[in-house]
């Protein structure tokens, strides 16, 4: 049976009528075309056509050819929101070739790479975000007028207040067949997270951009606004996208995180874990760019606690195990917890980024340093040298100049006509640190227009 039969068989029997045919350039944004399923043999054929430069960062300028973008028949989801309409993510072709600036793209090759090792990535995603509404002044406020307590993470009040959109989330979850397990109030005011069983990497990063959609339509037909964005209150905790990682046999589907008969470190791992997450360790300084790739997303990050609770994000790039203060968490002796990204993040480069990372220290047997067990929010200066643990970068500068000389991950994200990819991500991001940075900002008058 072909693409087209398919899927074709698949519509007629779900009675849908349009198909979002779908991509998301270098930021994650979803782009997408509606095309009615009367189309749907050329689609399937030939692809949506898209101008590149329109949609975002893709390697284009005004004069480049189209991107055809070629569904995958195996991310065809009805959006159960929108029951007439269902969804396929797109791998972005241009002139008959896979095009190497396309996210999803990238991380498909990746995965081919590692299927030449017999291994698979398996992932699952904590997807934090925000509730919040838009005031007439361009402010946010929270959406749920009554969520003003100062540790409201898990309240149930508060949980019950929100259960119409919750519950709503949590049906559609279980109609795209994703496995729902758990919806809960965050650590801040207005924040929550919904979550879904795991899967291979790439099917768990189109259902996020796919839960990213729909948490924005529901939120804005009960006349919302939600935001993934990491720090949207200076004051609260932010959102992170945590992400727990697992290898498996590509042949025998068997774990290969879980310890066997020795257990070096004493946390349920194998060695390949615990060099995996020596690779995540050594290249953190570079992998930050695309596990928090805006200039908000390093207000998220650091030591000092936020009104309501803890900032949740790594400071530094250590190792340890049930420990949420640090970079990689071992919840169970089977994944890791790789607790650096936020709600910023594409998921496709951020999974291609640590896929590339760890197989670095696989390949190079490398530790992972000590197991931390200590609270690293409240680790001194000094202590923090002496044991040589590595801070995570302050800003996004930062983060683009370190991706720019790390070649596991020039190698890891690919090549372009133009050179690396990760050199053409470092220089969207500068730039994008210096458009925000050369704004003059309020808190600057009111410290600087009278200090001299």
């Amino acid at each position: 049976m072909t693409g087209y039969d398919e899927i074709k068989a698949r519509v007629d029997e779900d009675g849908v009528e349009f198909i979002y045919a779908m991509f998301v350039e270098m930021h994650g944004k979803p782009c997408a075309k509606l095309v009615p399923v009367s189309a749907l043999e050329g689609l399937m054929a030939d692809g949506a056509g898209f101008a590149g430069f329109a949609a975002g960062p893709m390697g284009h300028d005004a004069s480049s050819p189209d991107v055809l973008a070629l569904p995958d028949p195996a991310s065809y989801t009805v959006m159960p929101w929108q029951p007439n309409v269902a969804a396929m993510q797109c791998n972005p072709t241009v002139e008959g070739e896979l095009w190497p600036y396309a996210p999803r793209v990238i991380l498909m090759k990746a995965l081919e790479d590692l299927a030449e090792r017999n291994l698979v990535l398996k992932a699952g995603v904590e997807a934090e975000y925000s509730l919040v509404t838009r005031n007439d002044d361009g402010t946010i406020t929270v959406a749920d007028e009554r969520d003003t307590d100062t540790l409201p993470c898990y309240d149930a009040r508060s949980l019950t207040r929100m259960l119409p959109h919750l519950s709503a989330v949590s049906k559609n979850l279980d109609a795209m067949g994703w496995g729902n397990y758990a919806n809960d109030h965050e650590d801040a005011n207005g924040q929550y997270e919904q979550n879904w069983q795991y899967a291979d990497a790439m099917t768990t990063a189109d259902r996020l951009i796919l839960f990213r959609l729909m948490i924005h339509t529901m939120a804005q037909r009960d006349g919302r606004w939600a935001t993934f964005m990491p720090k949207p209150f200076a004051d609260k905790t932010g959102n992170g996208l945590h992400a727990h990682l697992s290898l498996w046999s590509a042949d025998g589907d068997e774990p290969l995180f879980p310890a066997g008969d020795t257990d070096s470190l004493g946390l349920g791992l194998s060695d390949m874990a615990y060099h995996f997450a020596g690779g995540l360790i050594e290249h953190a300084p570079a992998m930050v760019a695309l596990t928090n790739p805006t200039v908000n997303s390093y207000k998220r990050m650091g030591v000092g606690a936020p009104t309501s609770g803890s900032t949740w994000a790594p400071a530094y790039a250590a190792f340890g195990g049930n420990n949420r203060t640090q970079m990689i968490r071992v919840p169970e002796p089977d994944r890791i917890e790789v607790r650096l990204g936020d709600g910023s993040a594409n998921p496709y480069l951020m999974f291609a980024a640590m896929l590339a990372c760890g197989l670095d220290g696989m390949d190079n047997q490398t530790s992972p340093g000590d197991v931390n067990t200590s609270n690293l929010y409240e680790a001194s200066a000094e202590e923090i040298a002496a044991r040589g643990i590595t801070a995570i970068p302050p800003t996004l500068l930062h983060a683009a100049d370190n991706l720019a000389t790390n070649d596991v991950l020039k190698a890891g994200l690919g090549m372009t006509a133009e050179g690396p990819y990760s050199d053409y991500f470092a220089s969207v991001k500068r730039a994008e640190f210096l458009a925000h940075h050369h704004e003059v900002t309020q808190g600057e008058i009111d410290t600087y227009l009278s200090l001299v």
